[in-house]
């Protein structure tokens, strides 16, 4: 299936930057939206633009990814990224377009010692979690053609753990991260090359998107440190020793997602999370 038309929400966030970098000087036709130009909890404003602009794809890079505000901020949460993404399912069934949903790894309870496959069940511990879930219903319930993509320690253009980390170190000789909470750094720019390999195939369903492998915070930030050349001291700490200001969440502590159905389809492997973020600290400057 040829991809003319894509409208993505989320625009200015760190997937939207990573699906506008590769779409440049294709002859594909980019309608981006964000908060400011579509509010996609209101209905008819989804409806009216989705048939104005009859988008081939509608991705859903829109959501509320403030995990610990999420829990204050329940309403907005569930708002934004269940009514926000069945907006957009309804629509895009309407128009007779396709959709992919972002979602995450925090839809799983994190109870196991294995890497999650699209089969697995969800169990989500957190607001976060719970309001992702129901986007992913919603999208199911509302759009007969869809790609559920879940993804899980997204890194990319804006404000993230591999930035935080570079700032910190340049103001800190040491840095405590928590090192019993397990997954894999995802860079946008990999998950965004994902999901454009699958919206021409046709082949709808639940994937998960991240890099290969597995880590915990504690070793990815090792990995940035020694990548970036610097000699700021990692301290690892239990999560229960973590102080936060806001009112923390519930967080899987294992919650590697498994590429099952990606690498069934057999001609494409995302990089491993090294690789990956080697390409991105390269991106900012450093060499490894």
């Amino acid at each position: 299936m040829d991809i003319k038309k894509i409208l993505i929400t989320g625009y200015n966030g760190q997937l939207g930057h990573a699906l506008k970098s590769l779409l440049e000087g294709t002859d594909a036709r980019i309608i981006g939206t964000d908060a400011d130009t579509l509010d996609i909890c209101d209905a008819a404003s989804v409806e009216k633009a989705v048939m104005e602009y009859r988008p081939d794809t509608i991705i859903n890079c829109a959501a509320h990814t403030a995990v610990n505000k999420c829990e204050v901020d329940a309403d907005n949460a569930e708002r934004i990224n269940a009514l926000g993404a069945k907006n957009l399912a309804v629509a895009a069934n309407k128009a007779g377009a396709q959709i992919v949903q972002v979602s995450t790894d925090y839809v799983f309870d994190g109870e196991t010692d294995k890497p999650y496959t699209e089969e697995d069940m969800v169990n989500p511990q957190n607001v976060y979690g719970r309001t992702k879930l129901a986007g992913e219903k919603a999208v199911m319930e509302n759009c007969s053609r869809y790609f559920i993509v879940r993804t899980a320690w997204l890194y990319g253009e804006g404000n993230n753990f591999v930035r935080t980390m570079l700032k910190l170190a340049d103001e800190k000789d040491s840095l405590t991260v928590v090192n019993d909470q397990f997954g894999t750094p995802t860079s946008a720019l990999e998950l965004a090359r994902m999901i454009l390999y699958i919206i021409p195939s046709g082949e709808y369903g639940i994937y998960h998107g991240t890099c290969e492998g597995e880590t915990s915070w504690y070793e990815f930030a090792c990995e940035i440190m020694r990548q970036a050349g610097k000699d700021t001291k990692i301290i690892p700490v239990p999560t229960s020793e973590y102080k936060t200001e806001e009112k923390a969440a519930k967080r899987p502590m294992y919650s590697v997602l498994e590429n099952k159905k990606l690498n069934s389809m057999g001609s494409y492997r995302m990089k491993e999370w090294e690789e990956a973020l080697t390409e991105y600290m390269q991106q900012m400057g450093y060499a490894k």
